[in-house]
């Protein structure tokens, strides 16, 4: 699940030796993994969590939502950031943030502490990918920079795939505080080795959309609080009402600040472009939908079921291992039968794998329901992520590609966030009391989603058939 920088360049005034180069990806993409790890390690982490530090529903979803909230919040801003002070220096800041980060939130003692670590993660996160993308982009060319690309967009897969069963390795053995100590020394040593290595570029003299990334991470987080707090207070509770109208008015204001803008965060106009704007529906859905699987299915699995975190991390490999399936045979059928075709269909595989979970039991074998269905419905949205990122890319001008890639990214994070929101506010009485109705009524809105977003991508998704060779994917 590879990022792909907003403005990616072609020049290369310094270009690391062959050798250097090769250490060069491996090291970046050592770092980048890392970032794509702690999106899913930490859902099989969550229930110890909560017992330990004594968290409530509410807080649970933040220990998710705060990282890639400001992960995709700031990620414009941090590609940005890397033209004006050199992509070398903004990955060792991102890197020597998110690693400090990692130790902060491992060594929480309570919420705040766990929360502030988390969104530091993420605002380390969002300096460090675009700007390790672009570097990878511009030190290698021709057919080398095809394959460096191809290692780059396998970290995706492989990394939600390794995230589940690592974080089940972890919290059932030294404990879950050790899901974010892993990071340390990995990030330590990338540190030490990394600017022996980092081509150093000229930064270019630009204006920075601060007040854009702020209004945007703003608007997302009141979003985010608004759908938790419905959760528990009820939608016509105040304390629900007024940050999603607060989400509403700064939206509003990011979307004013971005036309007054002469450097803007985000080119609106792409969304005036149908393949940019169906890319970013799709990575949005497909997003929501796969990370608030793994919330719900963590939760369903330890609390209601008693399945320890090894046995949870396990459970979850071939759902894991299915969604990098779906999107490796979404590469070959995208070019063959077309965007509109393999979208649609991804989407009701994912509709029709969520249908049997919507009357999940108490009790019972999970192998019988919950493992088939979660299985059929994230291959579906493997087919679906690669359908958002290529129909996005491949249908817009090559100058475009940049801006687009940034456009969809930035909804890659955002939906996992507002995912998992929703879906924790509907199995709000699952998660709290343990009973089996909450996550039912989750997969049951999950199921009605996919279904409707199926008929949304008949009208939204060109009828095309875009070549996926050579190009940045997303993860």
């Amino acid at each position: 699940m590879s990022h792909v920088h907003p403005a990616l360049h072609t020049d290369h005034p310094h270009t690391p030796p062959p050798p250097h180069r090769r250490l060069l990806l491996a090291l970046l993409c050592v770092a980048q993994f890392m970032l794509i790890l702690d999106v899913t390690v930490v859902n099989v982490a969550l229930p110890d969590m909560a017992a330990d530090l004594h968290l409530g529903r509410e807080a649970l979803t933040w220990v998710v939502t705060s990282y890639t909230l400001c992960f995709g919040g700031l990620m414009l801003l941090g590609g940005r950031l890397a033209d004006v002070l050199g992509a070398h220096r903004t990955v060792l800041a991102g890197l020597a943030l998110f690693t400090a980060a990692s130790l902060v939130t491992g060594l929480a003692t309570g919420a705040p502490m766990l929360m502030s670590g988390r969104v530091l993660q993420g605002v380390g996160a969002a300096l460090l990918s675009p700007a390790a993308l672009s570097i990878v982009t511009t030190s290698f060319h021709g057919a080398e920079r095809n394959k460096a690309l191809g290692v780059w967009a396998a970290l995706g897969g492989t990394g939600s795939a390794a995230g589940v069963l690592l974080g089940g390795a972890l919290t059932g053995g030294p404990g879950w505080q050790w899901v974010f100590f892993v990071n340390v020394p990995v990030g330590v040593a990338a540190l030490a080795a990394l600017p022996a290595v980092l081509p150093r570029r000229t930064p270019q003299p630009s204006r920075l959309d601060i007040p854009g990334a702020v209004l945007v991470t703003a608007g997302t987080a009141a979003l985010i609080y608004g759908l938790v707090r419905a959760g528990d207070a009820g939608w016509s509770d105040m304390t629900a009402v007024l940050p999603l109208l607060g989400a509403l008015v700064l939206y509003a204001g990011f979307a004013a600040a971005e036309r007054a803008s002469r450097v803007p965060l985000m080119d609106l106009r792409m969304f005036t472009r149908r393949p940019v704007l169906a890319g970013a529906f799709l990575m949005l859905v497909a997003t929501a939908l796969l990370i608030g699987f793994f919330f719900l299915g963590s939760v369903y699995l330890q609390q209601l079921r008693g399945y320890g975190p090894f046995a949870t991390g396990l459970l979850f490999l071939p759902v894991a291992v299915a969604t990098g399936v779906g999107a490796h045979l979404g590469s070959q059928l995208v070019g063959r039968i077309g965007s509109l075709t393999t979208a649609v269909a991804g989407l009701v595989l994912t509709a029709a794998g969520t249908v049997p979970l919507a009357w999940l039991p108490a009790d019972g074998s999970v192998y019988a329901r919950l493992l088939p269905g979660l299985v059929v419905a994230t291959f579906g949205i493997g087919l679906v992520f690669v359908t958002a990122i290529t129909t996005a890319l491949a249908l817009v001008a090559p100058e475009e590609a940049g801006l687009a890639s940034g456009v969809v990214n930035t909804f890659h994070e955002m939906g996992g966030s507002i995912g998992v929101a929703v879906l924790s506010t509907v199995a709000a009485s699952g998660i709290e009391h343990g009973a089996v109705a909450g996550f039912t009524r989750a997969f049951t809105l999950s199921a009605i989603t996919a279904a409707t977003s199926a008929l949304i991508a008949l009208v939204l998704v060109p009828h095309s058939k875009p070549q996926t060779t050579g190009g940045p994917h997303a993860h």
